[in-house]
């Protein structure tokens, strides 16, 4: 099985989750990882390159998805529209249609880079606290969807939806020095962030899809 990852900090608590969910070596041969953005996830399981991978929203309409998603409620902090001239981001699908539903104009920025334009102080419109002025509803940024091995995927989602990833220290320090943030900034984003998906949160993506 090739499973997509986006390669950005909101995933790593599922990542972590794989490693443990998968002990044997043989299963981790198998469940291989292809890491992008999330704009190039999205053509890499269309075109079926990769089995299954946690994509954009917005481009889950004809997807078999499970009911994991990438959610926050209120604000995200790592998607941002920037004051000044109208730029999409490249990495994104999903963001920069919520700007247009939100009849915002200015410069989507998201990701890592958009968490750390934050932390540093850096002024912008959080999208998802837009998205829950406007609606009252969280957003949905991405969902976890597949194209094959339909037991084992939701099996997967369930499993990990009941669980409580313990991020160890090192691993924290590892990944924060590499986007240049401190381990309480990155511990602090991710309570910011959840995975399950219930009736309020499958609402808002219907919502939102029919925009």
């Amino acid at each position: 099985m090739l499973f997509g990852s986006i390669s950005y900090l909101n995933l790593l608590p599922f990542q972590l989750f794989l490693k443990r969910y998968l002990p044997d070596n043989a299963s981790k041969m198998s469940f291989r990882y292809n890491r992008a953005v999330p704009s190039q996830i999205n053509k890499a399981l269309k075109r079926r390159s990769i089995n299954a991978a946690f994509i954009s929203s917005i481009e889950s309409k004809k997807c078999k998805c499970t009911d994991l998603g990438i959610i926050a409620n209120e604000k995200v902090y790592s998607v941002l529209l920037l004051e000044g001239e109208e730029a999409k981001d490249p990495a994104s699908a999903t963001s920069n249609r919520l700007a247009e539903v939100l009849e915002l104009k200015g410069k989507v920025l998201i990701g890592d880079a958009a968490l750390k334009y934050y932390l540093e102080g850096g002024e912008g419109i959080d999208m998802a606290e837009a998205w829950h002025d406007k609606t009252g509803l969280p957003f949905v940024f991405a969902r976890l969807c597949y194209n094959r091995h339909e037991r084992s995927i939701q099996k997967l989602a369930k499993v990990f939806a009941k669980s409580k990833v313990r991020i160890p220290q090192y691993v924290l320090k590892n990944e924060a020095k590499k986007r240049g943030i401190t381990p309480k900034q990155l511990t602090w984003y991710l309570e910011q962030i959840y995975y399950t998906m219930g009736y309020k949160e499958k609402r808002a993506l219907k919502k939102f899809l029919h925009a």
